[in-house]
């Protein structure tokens, strides 16, 4: 019986991944996300954006590549007035030169690193001045620049906590704090990314799981302090997504892997073997490789946090494996979740 309503979804749910829009007959299917339920039967009309679009600024970090150099184009097709943040805007990264490619007055890249509090002042600065009315505020931040690692916690060193940490955790929280006034004088957007490993942890992903799930608290505790101040605040939780946003080629799996056998206490590396080790490379290596290679889903629920009047809470584009695993380990007991899918 349990696990016949388990699976029963699965069944009545068509396709490949979780979309947001049916842009056939311009109507839009129920989020899995507020409680929402899973029949894609259940619609609303998709007319409620906010408009006009053409007369709002928009921020997005960790535009070099992958969901913020999609979202930052999309965006700006859309109308919006785009500031891309890049880390490598003063090294000339390609994303970059396509980004200024485009020779557009509504989509400029600004240099950003995000751990940097000068630069983001600067930032600030950059788009205050470029603001026809800074009164009227900006209207979205997305909080998009991450990194991420791999690494079981007696593999992994402090100083990688710290790094990932730095640019996951404390960049979302930097960046919402300078821009939390423009934000709240246009009643506006923020948008986290985060990850379905900010809901669920993985073993040998600890330094990325720490980041996200804080990312997910910090959300939350803005989301409750702006409801009164209208600015509204959403989540979006990719799945496996690696293999569209090149975060690791197989070259860099193994030079991660290299430097961290390299560095690993001789203690630990007697205790688990090399054997130990390299499985568990391997298993990355995998991983990586299974991801979905379509991130439209992702910058579907980014839009639609930015434009609908009725942003949601959470957004869960992923594969329905995943999204069955993240309800199963967030809501089940933890000694049945861990016997499904970690034991």
């Amino acid at each position: 019986m349990l696990t016949t309503r388990l699976f029963r979804p699965l069944s009545q749910l068509p396709g490949k991944s979780l979309k947001f829009y049916d842009r056939g007959n311009g109507t839009r299917p129920e989020p899995l996300g507020r409680g929402a339920p899973l029949l894609p039967g259940s619609r609303r009309a998709f007319s409620d954006e906010v408009r006009p679009v053409g007369s709002k600024a928009v921020l997005v970090t960790g535009c070099d590549s992958g969901f913020g150099f999609s979202l930052a184009k999309h965006l700006h097709s859309k109308g919006f007035l785009v500031f891309a943040g890049c880390l490598m805007k003063d090294k000339g990264g390609d994303g970059v030169k396509e980004l200024d490619g485009l020779k557009s007055d509504r989509l400029r890249t600004i240099q950003l690193n995000v751990c940097k509090g000068e630069e983001v002042e600067r930032v600030v600065e950059v788009v205050h001045s470029s603001l026809e009315d800074p009164e009227k505020g900006v209207w979205g931040l997305v909080n998009n620049a991450g990194i991420s690692t791999f690494g079981e916690v007696e593999f992994t060193s402090m100083e990688t906590y710290k790094e990932v940490a730095e640019v996951n955790l404390w960049g979302t929280v930097r960046m919402t704090k300078a821009f939390l006034p423009l934000i709240r004088r246009a009643r506006g957007r923020i948008v986290n990314i985060s990850s379905m490993l900010g809901r669920m942890a993985n073993p040998a992903r600890s330094p990325y799981c720490i980041t996200k799930f804080g990312v997910e608290a910090f959300s939350d505790c803005l989301r409750y302090e702006m409801y009164p101040l209208g600015v509204k605040v959403s989540v979006v939780e990719p799945g496996n997504f690696i293999a569209a946003t090149s975060l690791y080629s197989p070259e860099r799996i193994q030079a991660i892997a290299d430097k961290m056998w390299d560095e690993l206490p001789e203690v630990v590396r007697k205790d688990y073997g090399r054997k130990y080790f390299d499985e568990k490379i391997t298993r990355m290596q995998s991983y990586c490789n299974s991801g979905s290679t379509d991130i439209s889903p992702v910058i579907s629920a980014v839009t639609h946090a930015l434009t609908s009047r009725s942003p949601y809470t959470r957004y869960h584009p992923m594969n329905y494996y995943w999204w069955l695993r993240m309800q199963i380990m967030t809501h089940l007991p933890g000694a049945l979740s861990d016997r499904i899918y970690i034991h």
